[in-house]
């Protein structure tokens, strides 16, 4: 098949596109920075920016399958408007080149009305309906947290472990995920490219096998990090309080910070009964496997001050 692979440049989507070559497929990228790409041989990357729709038909021009893996939460106001405006100018494009097939990078939902999810989870499920409005078939991954070397939340939450002498866990500490080993994702990934799809939005819930709740996930870290961090529970949640104090922490983006902690109120976990393991088989990587190996990499290993 044909595919573009949106967001090519960033952390998915680099380890990406030699997958879906390795899987015989045929592989353009599409970025804003196309020049980021210059250390990356042997994909054509068109420059293109999803918000205007500058080379976009470029990028689209004999396209079967694409894959969506951008989002806005850094240095948007409004990124739910953002991101929403972005998928509905990508899909009326999609459609006018006749792509068939969208695979869009999602978040699991927690067990509660939609009108009570965070803006964070509101704005992928969003861009899920926003995608198939013009006709395409679309397979949403959804995903909480993903674990490897490279992924922006793994690192965020390595790097609070590393740099703070007590570990402060708010009361969504006992709240509980499935988080999925990089290697499992990037699996499902290029299998979504062939799955078979019954309706204008397919879910498949990528989550690794274990499920721990986020004080047992940050516990975990510690040891396999073997530093000294006591916990101590901390009686606050609000997201206005702990997101810009955990992101001065981390060095990490605020905008990107604030949406992702709003949504660990919650647990967020597969949808019962999950027809995912029937469709994308079952992952093969458990959780103390995969942080291993995430720190074995070399952008995970460096501690920064």
């Amino acid at each position: 098949m044909h595919a573009l692979v949106t967001g090519i440049s960033g952390y998915v989507g680099g380890l990406l596109a030699p997958a879906l070559l390795d899987a015989g497929h045929d592989v353009r990228g599409l970025a804003r920075h196309p020049e980021r790409m210059a250390h990356r041989p042997g994909v054509p990357v068109i420059s293109a920016d999803l918000s205007t729709g500058r080379g976009l038909d470029e990028a689209l021009d004999g396209i079967d399958l694409a894959y969506y893996l951008v989002h806005s939460m850094e240095g948007h106001t409004d990124f739910v408007a953002e991101e929403l405006h972005a998928a509905r100018h990508f899909a009326t494009r999609a459609a006018a080149a006749g792509v068939r097939r969208v695979v869009y990078m999602s978040v699991l939902t927690p067990d509660k009305p939609p009108e009570q999810y965070s803006e964070h989870v509101r704005s992928r499920i969003a861009v899920e309906h926003a995608l198939a409005a013009e006709g395409a078939e679309v397979i949403a991954l959804r995903a909480s947290i993903v674990v490897g070397a490279g992924s922006r939340s793994f690192r965020f939450l390595l790097r609070l472990v590393e740099r703070m002498p007590v570990l402060l866990l708010p009361p969504w500490r006992h709240n509980s995920t499935m988080p999925i080993d990089e290697r499992d994702l990037l699996r499902e990934l290029v299998q979504a490219a062939t799955a078979p799809v019954d309706r204008p939005v397919s879910v498949f819930d990528a989550v690794g096998p274990d499920e721990v709740t986020y004080q047992d996930l940050i516990e975990r870290l510690r040891d396999h990090l073997m530093l000294p961090r006591p916990t101590l529970p901390f009686p606050f949640a609000l997201t206005a309080v702990t997101a810009p104090l955990a992101a001065s922490v981390a060095g990490e983006d605020l905008g990107l910070v604030q949406p992702l902690m709003a949504s660990l109120g919650s647990d967020l976990l597969p949808r019962r009964p999950d027809p995912y393991e029937v469709r994308l088989g079952p992952p093969r990587h458990h959780l103390d496997a995969a942080i291993e190996r995430a720190l074995r990499g070399s952008d995970c290993n460096r501690m920064e001050d």
